[in-house]
């Protein structure tokens, strides 16, 4: 205001301290004490420590993960490539309701060494922890109240180094996770693609990492997402719903790579429609147990399964939409084998099924389902690197047709009780009644003979 009182708006000079432009505080010898007592102290806090977890996860929050052995917890990973090359970053963590796909690569000094010592190789590196549900858990994690288990839904077999070659080694890894808002997560599910390396100087390896996140179902929270297989009754060409452990998944056969040997992939079955698949089983040097159970798992698939879908829209969280499959494992002791072992070589899937319900709208469903296997003995001094494996399905149906309508009904004839009476007495071995019934008969054939010419015109 001027001195008259009248409001002015004045401009002022571009001026620097105005501007909040603040000159950095030389520091010498003099006032460095000074300074020192000021701001002194640690360049950096961690405030991963300091401060409390949150009762949840937000979008975005590293997923925490639990390792019991060691009592450590960690971050979930998703390795990304970095650089021109790409090269595999493993300290990218998975963020919380961000699904998506990384890829990286790896190279290989010496693959020999790195086969079965490199963790990024081995499958059960990515699944041999539990996640924690919510951030909060960290203040107690032993706690299995906070920890979800990393359900493996697909086949992983450890690395391991063949002559030139790296078998099964990890090309793929997917992450499904369910989450429930501020419940936190509820089911984790992974799964693998693997590959074999031939072990040369810059053996390289491609990785993919995909993590999706859906949301968490109290009716469905075991199955895992696809489409059905019909609604109520399957459609033939469809897959055949199996469950296992209260998660539905979809029941295989085996299929093998271009070199004949059996892949990780699988054909899946589809409902009325009969096939046969086999590859070849490389054996490994394992005892006859360990072998006898991983020859089975590659016949039946991993996981193995328990109960079959009885229609096509059948619901994993109800039991009574599922039916057991009946299992006939070989006979040891019909082999009269002491000193082999005894391996599965085949298995044959046995499906019965039938149409129920009205006629103009049949609805197929399973009635029951079972395995079959063969199986043949190897003597310990045989020296078999490979057999031939084989999985039939067949579907027999059993459907109860009702009979076809006949024609017309026929009017029912009804005669006297006592209609025959007379022909009886006269045919009869009695003489006395012979004679006195001549008369009767004769009278009774004059009536039918008349009646006859009566219809007759």
């Amino acid at each position: 205001m001027d001195s008259n009182g009248v409001r002015q708006f004045c401009v002022h000079v571009n001026n620097s301290k105005l501007n909040y432009f603040q000159e950095l505080q030389k520091v010498n010898a003099t006032n460095f004490q000074a300074l020192a007592t000021e701001f002194g102290g640690r360049s950096f806090t961690s405030t991963f420590q300091t401060q409390s977890p949150s009762p949840f996860y937000r979008a975005g929050d590293p997923i925490l993960t639990y390792f019991p052995q060691w009592s450590v917890i960690s971050l979930l990973k998703q390795p990304a490539g970095i650089g021109a090359w790409g090269l595999c970053a493993e300290s990218n963590p998975a963020g919380f309701l961000e699904s998506k796909s990384t890829t990286c690569a790896r190279f290989f000094k010496n693959l020999a060494d790195s086969c079965t010592s490199d963790p990024a190789l081995n499958a059960a590196s990515y699944y041999n922890f539990t996640v924690l549900k919510i951030p909060i858990g960290m203040t107690d994690p032993q706690n299995m109240k906070f920890q979800v288990p990393v359900t493996l839904v697909s086949e992983a077999r450890s690395p391991l180094l063949a002559g030139n070659t790296c078998q099964n080694v990890v090309s793929q890894v997917i992450y499904e996770i369910e989450t429930n808002g501020t419940f936190g997560i509820q089911k984790v599910f992974v799964s693998f693609g693997q590959t074999n390396l031939t072990v040369e100087p810059g053996t390289s390896l491609q990785q993919q990492f995909i993590i999706r996140f859906r949301a968490f179902q109290q009716s469905s929270a075991a199955s895992l997402p696809g489409p059905r297989s019909g609604n109520p009754g399957y459609i033939v060409g469809k897959p055949l719903l199996s469950l296992t452990d209260d998660i539905s998944h979809t029941m295989t056969l085996l299929q093998s790579r271009g070199d004949g040997i059996c892949s990780v992939k699988r054909h899946k079955v589809q409902f009325g429609v009969n096939a046969m698949s086999g590859c070849k089983f490389r054996l490994k040097k394992l005892d006859c147990s360990h072998l006898q159970q991983e020859m089975y798992e590659t016949l039946h698939g991993r996981p193995r399964p328990e109960r079959v879908g009885i229609f096509g829209n059948a619901d994993a969280a109800q039991k009574g939409e599922w039916t057991r499959i009946f299992s006939r494992n070989c006979s040891v002791s019909a082999m009269h084998c002491t000193s082999c072992c005894v391996i599965p070589v085949s298995l044959e899937i046995q499906v019965l099924w039938a149409y129920i319900g009205l006629q103009s709208n049949p609805q197929a469903h399973v009635s029951r389902a079972r395995f079959l296997y063969q199986c043949q003995s190897i003597q310990d001094s045989q020296q078999v690197t490979e057999v031939s494996l084989t999985t039939i399905v067949t579907f027999v149906d059993i459907t109860q047709k009702p009979e076809p309508p006949r024609g017309q009904p026929r009017m029912d004839w009804k005669l006297p009780f006592d209609f025959f009476f007379p022909f009886k007495v006269a045919f009869s071995k009695g003489v006395d009644s012979q004679k006195g019934s001549v008369s009767p008969i004769l009278i009774l054939c004059i009536l039918l003979l008349g009646l006859l010419s009566l219809e007759s015109k």
